[in-house]
């Protein structure tokens, strides 16, 4: 679409404010060439167009600091103000919408170039003559384009993601009923049979739905951990000293050729979810045991601090890569080697390390992880004995 030149030089701001609907049929039109746009409605397409074109070109006629300039650059908002915000919660909603109409995050992207390069090129042939102010109008105007940018984006992915953990929580709850029946109806048959075969046979059908259920549990606690909510916690008084040591023993019993070393000293209470600094522990020390040397020990260290307690894992081995130190505790991320590899847990896909920060962190704690050929792998738990609300009562 072309607007008739009108002999009289307009600034962009005041020329979007006086063309939204050319600039709406672009972008419209843009929008339904994109698979998902097809079959949707004008209102649909357009969605919250109009909204961040307004307040683009009204945060455009506002001042703005160098911070604020240099912020919104990099697509990072928090210019402040009426306008600024405006036009983030437009381009929030817009992210969000996208994802119900089935756009992928690359056709939002084409959608904002598109909408940019209309804009321009519409002033752009509806000016008698170059100013040098368009300069300055052009920088403004991709400044709130980038700001708008990253906001659709981010309340995109957030969205999407959501969408994904929520789809697993469910998924996973409703796996665990008719898990719980299969290992129930498993116990029935085995008091009824005793024969060789059929022992052997539980024994199969047990070892493969502990594995499932240890799946499910890292499933929900993954899905819970990335909703609004966070991992819950049920806080009571715990000596960790007791719990490390039933842990340990646990895992001697169920790997006696390896050598397991438990150190502890000081005071180890504190007020912590005693079932999830389990699973820290328990994460931890089966993380050591599938990757550390099957020659060296696993050693699990406690020791006292003022306000913190300081738990310690320690394995020889093969170092972790250092590439993949500062990616070690995301989800899905999984150091493997063919040692290890043989010695994986079944039902794990490389959520263990990914709980433990999240659990830790929960507590208001840290995790850190150090590597190396000389002196093995140390993961180190810092866990604060009451939590940092508490302290202040």
């Amino acid at each position: 679409m072309q607007i008739p030149l009108t002999g009289e030089y307009m600034r962009l701001a005041p020329f979007i404010l006086a063309n939204i609907e050319p600039i709406l049929v672009d972008w419209e039109h843009f929008a339904r060439s994109l698979a998902p746009g097809a079959k949707m409605t004008k209102l649909a397409l357009r969605n919250d167009a109009e909204a961040i074109l307004l307040a683009t070109a009204r945060d455009m006629q506002v001042g703005q600091s160098l911070a604020q300039q240099a912020s919104k650059s990099k697509g990072h908002g928090g210019a402040g103000g009426a306008e600024s915000n405006g036009l983030d919660n437009a381009s929030a909603l817009h992210g969000v919408a996208r994802v119900g109409s089935g756009y992928d995050i690359r056709e939002v992207v084409s959608e904002y170039r598109a909408l940019r390069a209309s804009v321009l090129r519409l002033w752009r042939e509806s000016l008698p003559q170059p100013d040098l102010s368009d300069i300055d109008d052009i920088s403004r105007f991709n400044e709130s384009m980038d700001q708008s940018l990253a906001k659709a984006v981010g309340s995109y992915t957030t969205r999407v993601d959501q969408s994904r953990r929520m789809f697993l929580a469910i998924l996973s709850h409703d796996l665990r009923n008719p898990l719980n029946c299969i290992r129930m109806a498993a116990l029935l048959v085995s008091r009824a049979n005793d024969d060789s075969d059929s022992t052997s046979a539980l024994s199969m059908i047990e070892t493969n739905t502990a594995a499932i259920a240890r799946l499910i549990s890292d499933l929900i606690d993954f899905a819970s951990a990335g909703l609004d909510s966070g991992l819950p916690l049920t806080r009571e008084p715990v000596d960790l000293e007791k719990l490390c040591r039933e842990v340990v023993d646990g895992f001697r019993t169920a790997h006696p050729r390896r050598t397991l070393r438990f150190h502890s000293d000081g005071d180890l209470t504190g007020n912590w979810d005693a079932g999830r600094i389990r699973q820290v522990v328990s994460n931890l020390m089966g993380n050591a045991l599938q990757h550390g040397s099957a020659d060296g020990p696993v050693i699990l260290s406690l020791s006292s601090e003022v306000s913190d307690v300081v738990l310690s894992v320690y394995n020889e081995g093969a170092p972790v890569p250092s590439h993949m130190l500062t990616t070690i505790f995301d989800p899905l991320m999984r150091y493997t080697s063919p040692e290890s590899t043989a010695r994986r847990v079944p039902g794990s896909i490389g959520l263990g390390l990914y709980i433990v920060r999240e659990i830790v962190v929960a507590h208001a704690g840290t995790v850190e992880v150090a590597s190396t050929e000389q002196e093995g792998t140390m993961f180190t738990v810092r866990l604060p004995r009451r939590h940092p609300v508490e302290s202040h009562n």
